[in-house]
């Protein structure tokens, strides 16, 4: 059936988009139209950005209405009338089917519409060429001149840019003027998307492509790359790593489904095993090996592929030695891509003599580092300025940089890159030496940080030693395993200088494991390191209600402290083992005595902090002795203290200490607001263990103003704050929790109790103290 003639538009629509403005027409929405055409749904909204430009209107119903006007909706055939042809393009066709990234699709398509040069940067094994390609298929309808694909994989010499570029082109001869300038005059009034692959071992090039811009007004130039080219007036866009299910958490299958890392894993797999389904059973294992390996596309594609011979468990047993696990990739892949080394290989090989040493330096860094560690562990003999180096890796996408916990940039690798750089560091024979230097760093730092865990700059400590907690980790388990007593040391300074960040960080259980491997190793030791190590192990002890073991080990401390006449360690030894006894009534009178000659000494030294923790342990012994009017005394005191010196975390203890007392004498009212206000303080703190000893605490007045259901799922909520930090409530308050839990089961029957316990351990962190503070409808 024939068709009238259209009339005139501004600008010819594509064969897409009359297709898409035919199932507009028709009723459809974007997410139907995107199922229909087998497009993502940003991929939809683009092309309706497009049309609605094109026919210079704004909504859906003008559209439809304009292009009935202009008979573009008419069929002949099955062929739409005045459609252009989609443009020419020579994008190498993909034989599987892209997986996620909708997100970056949709921002790359966005930055396309606002800028003409746009490189896309990562490290090898990310899809910066396969998120280029992708693209690129979608918008080719934008440019009437087409997309052109140009590979320079393979090319060694930057000179020979321009002549890949005139071979896509298809321009065989140069004519007058240099390849250079042919092109030049071949792109000058064409509107077209060039797209230049694999720039980074052509970056010398860079001025050719600002050359080509600067001819060619309607070009538009993406380019993919480990490296910035750094022209004027250059978009970067960094690809990252696949989505990834958060380490240790369960999730159900449903939502691991739901990972781009987790849904590329399956689809590959099942090419490879028709019969691969994820299931209950898999689906944590598939979750860890999409971890281990970082998100990397390129590391699943070829993780995916040995399913054909291993089971998921035993795929993730092998990983331990990614390297040489993951081979075999596609035949028609390039050489490069084949296994996970040569696409590093690829990199590495691009670097001169500075940034090969930086980076396999940085190998010994657990968890990233800072500038300063970084200059003071690794920039020792290094062929060039350190910061200089870690900015061209960083460029070259080999290091990463984020802002940390602690506000502070941190450079970082991802884990598959650093086990290669770990193995160049161990080449080059380094690897001792870098380990050294990092303990000793590391030993300074925890030294430096000791002091002002309890004061004022107890939260910039804190949160900076929770950033570089990996690199403890790792600082600890070489050198408490080093043969050399002088590293051995090290280590057993370390131990010593973290014991309160251990302990008020939530870490008290991992503390404890790094104390006793710590006393394994003692023999031989500087008695004052000795005594420090001995302190450690005894306060992480009583966390973990092993108050025999703490007073064995203070005792011992205390008897060194004595011999070497260290006055302060000798007060804070005394106060801290008459803590020990904490609950045992028959040791009431000696511990208080114990405990009130360190105070005194204390004062003489004008130590407030330590004054203010002698203060708080004569009001626990006190309170758990029943001597309430003591300890009221002693904690208003110490709460004074603790303000002076801006111990917040010592000040939201005391405000619970205070809270249990006020629930002994029956004010309840009091109680919750004592309670409350420590719990605002763990909150600003972001800190866990206080936030559940809050939640926990608050259940007893909470309960006992008739509000059981509500009390009930706080319990709910703070058991599993604790669960997630692996440590319980102080034993000295453990009688008061139990109380408190007894006291809200007595008011309910068992099934409201523990359907009530339920929605408390469902709520998050933050839903429990919104609920807590706020006494809303449990979310």
């Amino acid at each position: 059936m024939g068709a009238s003639p259209a009339q005139p538009i501004l600008e010819p629509l594509t064969e897409r988009e009359v297709e898409i403005l035919r199932l507009i027409a028709d009723g459809l929405s974007n997410r139907e139209i995107a199922q229909e055409l087998i497009l993502s749904l940003e991929t939809v909204k683009w092309y309706n950005k497009q049309i609605y430009s094109k026919l210079d209107v704004g909504s859906r119903t003008q559209a439809v209405a304009k292009a009935q006007q202009h008979n573009l909706l008419d069929e002949q055939g099955d062929r739409p009338v005045f459609a252009v042809p989609s443009p020419a393009h020579n994008l190498p066709a993909q034989i599987t089917s892209f997986v996620g990234r909708e997100r970056e699709i949709a921002e790359v398509k966005d930055l396309l519409e606002r800028t003409r040069l746009l490189t896309l940067t990562g490290p090898g094994g990310t899809g910066k060429t396969r998120l280029s390609l992708q693209v690129a298929g979608e918008v080719v309808g934008a440019y009437t001149d087409g997309v052109l694909f140009v590979g320079l994989a393979s090319l060694n010499d930057p000179a020979l840019v321009p002549n890949a570029i005139a071979h896509v082109l298809g321009v065989t001869e140069s004519g007058p003027g240099s390849p250079l300038e042919t092109v030049k005059r071949v792109l000058g009034d064409r509107q077209m998307l060039l797209l230049l692959d694999n720039f980074e071992h052509v970056l010398d090039a860079a001025p050719i492509v600002g050359e080509l811009l600067a001819a060619a007004a309607q070009l538009t130039v993406v380019v993919t790359s480990r490296e910035a080219l750094r022209l004027y007036g250059e978009q970067e866009y960094a690809v990252l790593p696949l989505g990834l299910p958060d380490a240790g958490q369960d999730e159900p299958l449903e939502a691991l489904t739901q990972y781009e890392a987790v849904a590329l894993f399956v689809q590959r797999a099942q090419a490879v095993r028709l019969d691969f389904e994820l299931t209950e059973d898999n689906a944590p294992v598939v979750a860890e090996i999409c971890i281990q390996l970082d998100g990397l596309p390129l590391a699943l594609e070829l993780a995916a592929a040995r399913m054909k011979i291993f089971t998921p468990q035993a795929l993730l047993e092998r990983l331990e030695d990614r390297l040489g696990a993951l081979t075999g990739g596609s035949r028609d892949l390039p050489a490069r891509q084949r296994t996970l080394r040569n696409t590093i290989d690829w990199s590495y090989d691009l670097l001169d003599a500075a940034e090969k040493t930086l980076f396999a330096r940085l190998a010994v860094f657990s968890g990233g580092a800072m500038l300063e560690a970084i200059e003071k562990v690794c920039g020792e003999d290094l062929p060039g300025d350190t910061l200089d180096v870690v900015a061209s890796l960083a460029d070259k996408s080999l290091v990463r940089q984020r802002m940390g916990a602690d506000r502070e940039l941190r450079f970082h690798m991802l884990e598959t890159v650093r086990e290669y750089a770990w193995e160049q560091l161990a080449a080059a024979g380094e690897t001792e030496t870098m380990q050294r230097r990092h303990a000793n760093y590391y030993a300074a730092l925890a030294e430096r940080a000791e002091p002002d865990l309890r004061t004022g700059k107890q939260v910039h400590w804190f949160s900076h030693l929770e950033a570089e907690h990996d690199n403890l980790r790792a600082a600890m388990a070489w050198s408490l395993g080093a043969t050399a007593k002088d590293d051995t040391e090290l280590g057993l300074r370390l131990v010593g200088a973290v014991r309160d960040f251990f302990y008020y960080s939530g870490h008290t259980a991992e503390g404890y494991r790094w104390a006793e491997r710590a006393m394994e190793r003692l023999d031989g030791t500087p008695p004052a390191v000795r005594a420090k190590v001995l302190r450690a192990a005894g306060l992480l002890a009583y966390a973990h209600g092993e108050q025999e073991r703490d007073k064995a080990c203070l005792t011992e401390a205390l008897a060194i402290y004595r011999n070497l006449g260290d006055t302060r360690s000798i007060a804070w030894s005394l106060t801290m083992l008459g803590g020990a006894s904490i609950g045992q009534p028959d040791e009431y009178e000696a511990a208080l005595s114990v405990t009130q000659e360190g105070l005194a000494l204390l004062r003489e030294l004008d130590d407030r902090p330590g004054i203010a923790q002698g203060l708080n342990i004569i009001g626990e012994l006190a309170r758990n002795a029943g001597d309430f009017e003591l300890a009221e005394q002693s904690y208003q005191e110490a709460l004074t203290f603790s303000r002076e010196t801006s111990e917040r975390r010592r000040e939201s203890m005391l405000l619970h200490n205070l809270g249990y007392l006020a629930q002994h004498r029956g004010d309840y009212g009091r109680a919750e607001r004592f309670f409350r206000e420590g719990l605002v303080q763990a909150g600003d703190l972001d800190w866990t263990w206080g936030v559940a000893d809050s939640l926990c605490a608050l259940s007893g007045p909470i309960g006992a103003n008739g509000q059981p259901e509500r009390a009930a799922r706080l319990i709910g909520a703070a058991e599993r704050a604790f669960e997630a930090i692996g440590v319980g409530p102080q034993p000295a308050d453990v009688p008061e929790y139990e109380r408190y839990i007894a006291a809200v089961r007595a008011q309910l029957d068992e099934s409201a109790f523990e359907a009530a316990l339920a929605e408390g351990r469902a709520m998050t962190v933050e839903q429990a103290v919104a609920y807590a503070l706020e006494g809303t409808d449990p979310p």
